[in-house]
């Protein structure tokens, strides 16, 4: 952490603390999370929504009943 510097006045050490303490805790709410880890890619072979897209009705365009 950086050293914070008096610029006017004379604070006691209580309001210091005080001071030091609310520059903390908004330190800590504004630190940004580790990014989620990216997903390893699925091969072709193994994506299931990729096999049923390509999946073809098994009887004859004729013999379809509508």
């Amino acid at each position: 952490m950086p050293s914070i510097q008096v610029l006017r006045g004379r604070p006691t050490p209580e309001e210091l603390a005080a001071v030091v303490a609310v520059l903390q805790a908004r330190a800590t709410d504004t630190a940004v999370p580790p990014p989620l880890p990216a997903r390893p890619r699925v091969s072709a072979w193994a994506d299931r929504a990729a096999a049923i897209a390509m999946r073809r009705p098994s009887r004859p365009r004729l013999m379809q009943v509508r």
